[in-house]
């Protein structure tokens, strides 16, 4: 075993908490900023699926729509946080509300606004994970 030093062993270090978190420091300051930028968020990604799937469209429809996805899921999460089952219970749950948001919004048939929907299920799971690279949250 000669020839080859061996490095101390260090402490491990705790993880620092999330930009936004602690800037807040939690509570209701938190949870207000963790939906308004939830709704940014679900209103841009529904504007992108909604021009690729339907054309050009206003984009204060999605801004009309994006509250809704974030206000449920942001609802929801402690009980997708408990249970894997749970976590489809709570997808299936922001689909339909958001189903219904588009269809109200965009003036479309539920079979016309699932697949919106659909797809923008998909751009913004796309998304969130690019950026959550991007912020080093994955």
């Amino acid at each position: 075993m000669a020839g080859f030093p061996l490095a101390p062993l260090q402490a491990p270090v705790a993880n620092p908490p999330p930009p936004l978190q602690s800037v807040t420091g939690g509570g209701p300051l938190a949870l207000v900023v963790t939906f308004l930028l939830a709704s940014l968020f679900y209103a841009f990604t529904l504007h992108l699926a909604a021009t690729f799937f339907i054309g050009e469209v206003p984009s204060q429809k999605a801004a009309y729509v994006g509250p809704v996805p974030a206000a449920v899921s942001i609802l929801l999460q402690q009980y997708g946080l408990s249970s894997s089952l749970l976590v489809g219970v709570v997808i299936v749950a922001t689909l339909v509300a958001e189903l219904l948001a588009v269809s109200a919004v965009y003036r479309l048939k539920f079979r016309s606004a699932a697949p919106l929907v659909v797809l923008h299920f998909g751009f913004a799971a796309v998304m969130g994970v690019a950026l959550a690279n991007v912020f080093g949250v994955l």
